[in-house]
Parts: structure tokens; C-alpha cells; sequence
């Protein structure tokens, strides 16, 4: 019973939908675009230029927009390549970091084994670090003394600035930040001198 009852208004709709088109296509034809200012009807042919005209505008656009597409699907592209490695070089920015720590408390020791262990964590920590910046990770240059700015760095605290120079500047780089690309992945955390 519901499926005649749905299957009757669907074909009402489709009937109603046809006579409108049928409807536009007379008025199309009978339209006042079709008459010049002068009153004069156009002719068969001037109509027809008008359509090609139409159509050749609508395709201009039509591919107009389609180049764009194009264009921004590459841009999209390129960049989600570049950043394709992002979420594993964070996860091994830790590691760059426990290197670091390491390579300071061992090179505290001047004894002649100590030295030759510091040799083998920096060779390691270069291999790792050479193998990072082929993938694209750069440091994020900043400094003690640089002038603070909150798009590039993460201010954790701040300190009595130990000089007048240093107030509102970086007093302290406490953990380096990171970028791949032109895209900050890890914001360097910094002291600030008040």
C-alpha cells in the first residue's frame, strides 16, 4: 500500500518536474532576451551566437575553476609530503633531547674513559641528528639574549632579569624547539626576564 501510494507521488513529481522544463524551454524561446531594444526579434542565427557566446562563457568559467582545483590539490599535496614524517620525528624529538642531556653530564668527567664513551654518544647523536635534518627537521634558531616573541617561542616562567638588557628578552633556552619545514612542530620553552 505504501509502495503504490510513494510510487504515485513520485510520479506526479517526475510529471510536474517535466512540465516545468518544458515550460522554461517556451519561455526560453519567447523570452524578452530574445528582443533587442528596438522591439526587432532576433534572428536564428544572432540567437544561436548569443547561446555559443553563453556557453563559451560557461565553460571558461567552468575550467577556470577546474585549473584552480587542480592547482590547490597540488599545493595540498606537495605539503601534506612535506609534513608526512611529522607525528615520527616528534615522537623521536624526546630521544634528540635525552642525547643532549647525556652528551652534558658525560662530558663533566675528565677521566680518559669517560672521554672515549663521550666520543661514541657524539658519534651517535650526530647519526641521529644528520638523519633527522635529511627528513627535513630543523632547529629553531633562538638564543639567550633574543628578543621574545610568543609565534616562535613558549615562555615556561619569569625571572628578575639578572641585566636591564635582558628584561623581556630570553634569559634561558630550557627546551629547543623544532620545525619541519616552515612549520613549527615543537615551540622552544624559554625563560623571560622581567
Amino acid at each position: 500500500m505504501f509502495k503504490k501510494f510513494f510510487n504515485t507521488m513520485n510520479q506526479e513529481n517526475t510529471d510536474n518536474v517535466e512540465k516545468e522544463i518544458v515550460a522554461n524551454e517556451i519561455n526560453d524561446v519567447q523570452s524578452p532576451e530574445s528582443v533587442e531594444e528596438t522591439g526587432v526579434e532576433l534572428t536564428a542565427e544572432e540567437r544561436l551566437a548569443e547561446d555559443l557566446a553563453k556557453e563559451k562563457d560557461k565553460f571558461l568559467r567552468l575550467f577556470a575553476e577546474f585549473e584552480n582545483f587542480k592547482k590547490r590539490t597540488a599545493k595540498e599535496r606537495i605539503d601534506l609530503f612535506k609534513t608526512a614524517n611529522q607525528e615520527v620525528l616528534q615522537a623521536m624529538l624526546p630521544v634528540l633531547d635525552d642525547f643532549d642531556r647525556a652528551l652534558v653530564q658525560i662530558s663533566k668527567n675528565d677521566t680518559t674513559e669517560e672521554q672515549q664513551l663521550l666520543k661514541g654518544v657524539e658519534l651517535i647523536h650526530e647519526k641521529l641528528k644528520s638523519t633527522l635534518v635529511s627528513k627535513g627537521l630543523e632547529q629553531v634558531d633562538i638564543k639567550a639574549g633574543d628578543d621574545f616573541n610568543a609565534d616562535f617561542a613558549e615562555a615556561i616562567t619569569q625571572i628578575p632579569a639578572p641585566t636591564e638588557d635582558l628584561k623581556g628578552k630570553i634569559v634561558d633556552v630550557v627546551e629547543k624547539g623544532y620545525k619541519l619545514g616552515e612549520k613549527i612542530i615543537r615551540f622552544p620553552k624559554v625563560v623571560i626576564g622581567q
